[in-house]
């Protein structure tokens, strides 16, 4: 059949049939696509040529690969990873060797004692063959193992600790692969050294992933653009497949990029997971094409030439897959459910080992051992990819983490999602802010005051909201406030701290705003020409509970950003940056929370705010799209508890969300609400880079104040 539209036609319909009768004999969809193609591919019927199977049909395995990259990284998220990282690598090192000891031997024993096809050989060149083969059965196919496990709906360990596994698993790959060809290249006397080629295959590497970071940082800068969903598919989709071409035309891995970009976009602080929701709608013919088109891949007659090596190959690489994940499991003490089936989940082979063979071909003196090892890993590849997802959705049925998603709340994954477009604050002047009248009444200061609540003093237009704000932190830590006053003789025209002799005026503001809540303020002028070093003098004091500092309300400052991150890395209290907008309200205030850390870090702040009269208060957890219920639940009772414990239990409304995009969500929450709290971490500049602040990334959206708080460095 050379034609490709009704080639398409017939793999789509038959793959999708067998699939459905796969399904009725309890089987994985993918088994049935791989069937499917390997009837009508040139071996069997011959509906699909070779010329369709190379050539014209090449590109949809492209895509497909990197739609399954990306859908890897989904799942390394960092905060779920950081806790199994070492037990991952030993698990990783574990199959991998295992895998590469059986193939190597067994290659090597068949070859020499049943004489398999290498009749003639010199002991080297079979040593050569056992190598490149063991190199190769080192990948993974993260495709099938990918699919079912979204097919199963399977959550759990065993799932997190896999796909971690197998993204860590091909980058292990590619190295091993590269060490063994420069090995190769030696042994049979084509030259090259083996030091350049292994730092080549480790340059290989670094480049692929910083390739991948580069284009998740695009598709997260882009997603906050684009709110259409279709818009958001072409543009991901777009920036998806010049990430793959990109990076194979310059030699990379284009699996590894891909991986890369996924986890970029879902390690970034705001965690906007709507591109991979579009991209699984998106998917499901490109998988269909890609299963069926490895199936058609298959030569009988190859086969049949090779076949103890190939046999030996399928089952030993299958043995030392699963005995070195056990071992790996077990030294690194995972739960029993990984030890016992993660092999069984890595069994799947296809697209980075039929990658590896090209690169075979390809390389000069090695293309002898082409002709052995291409039928050899292709049988392998179509006995994996048969079995391989029957064993892993053995695995998942067996770990009981099957339909862990089976009772997702639909309401829940997509009620912000389908928000089409949001309002984004515009730029706002300090001449834009103005106070809301205190009409609570004085506060009562207890009979003693220990320690002090430090605000800065810069601007007579926040003097007052600052002041307000650091008197309601005073009366919970029952405390003074101290205003702090920072004269910088040598510096002219900061927009940060002024060097004016304003300071009787600032001083006036704030004292008459901390008088109608019932205290009396405390003022210090402090000389000096570095801000961070005359800040974080009044924290000398062990006294000091808080420094609450202004922010500039400019969206790009980046002095007064290095300011708060120095502040924040050596202050021994809370540090507390106030982002003024229109008309300070403190009646109804959202508190948005991704973390248990975000909970311990705004407890006091809420508390005191809490204790200063009779506010409404809405605590909104954020969880990924995929929680279940029983998730749910339990982030609702632990929020409860925290509030019973910060004793502002009668203030607080729990709401908790799954949402596929964070900064949506708040933004949305925040148009019922005065005043927002939230964390930021204290990350590096580099981090901070990386992984962006859901923080700062909330207040260029919203015309609503803000208190941004970080952690003292006792509290981390």
């Amino acid at each position: 059949m050379q034609n490709v539209t009704l080639g398409l036609a017939v793999l789509l319909s038959v793959g999708i049939l067998f699939a459905k009768l796969g399904q009725f004999l309890r089987l994985p969809s993918v088994t049935g696509y791989i069937i499917a193609g390997v009837l009508l591919g040139p071996s069997c019927l011959g509906f699909v040529s070779y010329e369709i199977i190379g050539q014209k049909l090449n590109h949809f395995t492209e895509i497909a690969l990197m739609l399954i990259a990306f859908g890897i990284g989904e799942h390394l998220e960092l905060k779920k990873l950081r806790v199994i990282i070492n037990k991952i690598f030993i698990i990783g090192l574990g199959e991998t060797i295992g895998a590469f000891s059986l193939v190597f031997c067994g290659t090597l024993l068949v070859s020499l004692y049943v004489g398999a096809c290498v009749g003639g050989w010199a002991f080297k060149e079979i040593v050569v063959l056992s190598l490149l083969l063991g190199a190769v059965s080192v990948a993974t196919a993260p495709a099938a193992t990918l699919h079912v496990m979204r097919e199963a709906r399977a959550a759990g360990p065993l799932t997190t600790t896999l796909m971690a596994v197998v993204a860590i698993d091909n980058g292990l790959a590619i190295m091993i692969f590269g060490v063994a060809v420069a090995i190769a290249r030696n042994i049979v006397g084509a030259g090259g050294a083996v030091v350049p080629i292994i730092f080549g295959s480790l340059a290989e590497i670094l480049t692929s992933l910083m390739l991948g970071v580069l284009t998740g940082m695009l598709i997260d800068f882009f997603g906050q653009k684009l709110k259409n969903k279709n818009e958001l598919l072409t543009a991901g989709l777009a920036l998806l497949l010049l990430c793959g071409e990109g990076a194979r035309l310059m030699d990379l891995s284009p699996l590894l990029a891909g991986m890369t970009a996924g986890f970029t976009v879902i390690n970034r602080h705001r965690r906007d997971v709507r591109l991979f929701r579009v991209l699984q709608a998106f998917e499901a013919p490109i998988y269909v094409l890609f299963f069926s088109l490895a199936g058609a891949h298959l030569h009988f007659s190859s086969v049949m030439i090779v076949g103890w090596l190939a046999l030996s190959y399928y089952f030993l690489r299958g043995i030392g897959k699963m005995g070195g994940a056990a071992l790996g499991a077990r030294l690194a003490l995972a739960p029993p459910t990984v030890q016992r089936y993660l092999g069984l989940a890595l069994m799947p082979q296809a697209g980075v080992a039929i990658g590896l063979i090209f690169l075979i071909k390809s390389e000069p003196g090695l293309t002898v051992f082409s002709s052995i090892i291409t039928p050899v890993v292709l049988a392998g590849v179509f006995l994996s990819e048969l079995t391989g997802p029957v064993c892993a959705r053995l695995a998942f049925d067996k770990s009981g983490e099957s339909h862990g998603a089976a009772e997702k709340c639909a309401n829940h994954r997509n009620k912000l999602a389908s928000a089409q477009s949001y309002n984004g604050s515009q730029d706002m002047t300090l001449d834009d802010f103005h106070m809301s009248k205190w009409t609570r009444g004085k506060l009562i200061p207890p009979r003693r005051l220990e320690g002090c609540v430090v605000f800065g003093l810069s601007l007579p237009t926040t003097a007052a909201g600052l002041a307000r704000i650091a008197t309601l932190f005073s009366h919970y830590f029952m405390s003074s406030p101290l205003a702090v006053h920072v004269v910088m003789p040598q510096k002219k025209d900061n927009d940060l701290f002024e060097e004016t002799d304003s300071a009787p005026q600032l001083f006036k503001l704030a004292s008459q705003e901390v008088a109608s809540l019932g205290y009396r303020l405390e003022t210090q002028i402090i000389h000096s020409d570095d801000i961070v070093s005359a800040l974080l003098s009044v924290t000398d004091n062990p006294g000091t509970r808080a420094i609450i500092i202004g922010h500039p309300l400019k969206k790009s400052s980046q002095e007064f950003q290095g300011v708060i991150e120095s502040v924040a890395k050596n202050a021994t209290c809370l540090v507390i940056v106030v982002r003024f907008a229109e008309t300070l309200h403190t009646e109804k205030i959202l508190v948005p929370i991704t973390s248990i850390e975000d909970m311990r870090t705004l407890g006091d702040p809420v508390s005191s705010l809490c204790c200063a009269g009779r506010h409404q208060v809405t605590v909104l957890r954020l969880l990924p799209p995929d929680a279940v219920k029983e998730h749910i639940e339990n982030a609702e009772a632990d929020l409860f508890e925290w509030a019973k414990k910060q004793g502002v239990a009668r203030f607080v409304r729990i709401k908790v969300e799954a949402t596929e995009t964070r900064l949506q969500a708040i933004v949305q929450e925040a148009e019922s609400h005065d005043l927002l709290i939230m964390s930021s971490a204290q990350t590096k500049r580099i981090q901070r880079f990386f992984f962006g602040s859901l923080a700062e990334d909330v207040a260029q959206n919203i015309n609503k104040s803000m208190l941004i708080v970080h952690s003292s460095k006792q509290s981390n």
